[in-house]
């Protein structure tokens, strides 16, 4: 079993930046693939960025590449969203998420992870 809590969540003016955090309980948190997801309001949930369990191989949607870096720090049991010149568009509730299968395949459908955070809410203005 997996906990996951996001933080790191605000307010935030067009090309600005925010770092998201997602602490996770228990020992296995190493051998998981991660990832970041998102949803805004009125809109099916949306892949943004996964990373394998290494740290060594990471996957992003087409709509932040560029511009969002996930990262991982399996000693502090945390996984990180890194976003930059963010956009009024990439507001919306983000979500970690945890892929307990131990596939080689970064997965970018929600139906592949099986831990939630709760979320945390990023708004940017225009």
């Amino acid at each position: 079993q997996v906990q996951l809590v996001e933080s790191g969540g605000g307010l935030v003016q067009a090309g600005g930046s925010l770092r998201l955090s997602c602490a996770a309980s228990g020992r296995t948190f190493s051998d998981y693939n991660m990832g970041w997801f998102r949803q805004a309001p009125g809109k099916e949930r949306e892949f943004v960025a996964a990373m394998d369990w290494s740290g060594g191989r990471t996957y992003y949607g087409d709509s932040v590449k560029g511009r969002f870096t996930i990262s991982r720090d399996n000693a502090k049991n945390t996984v990180y969203l890194q976003m930059n010149s963010l956009k009024p568009e990439d507001t919306a509730v983000y979500y970690c998420a945890a892929d307990a299968r131990g596939s080689w395949i970064i997965s970018s459908s929600t139906y592949d992870y099986d831990y939630w955070g709760q979320g945390t809410q990023v708004t940017v203005s225009s």
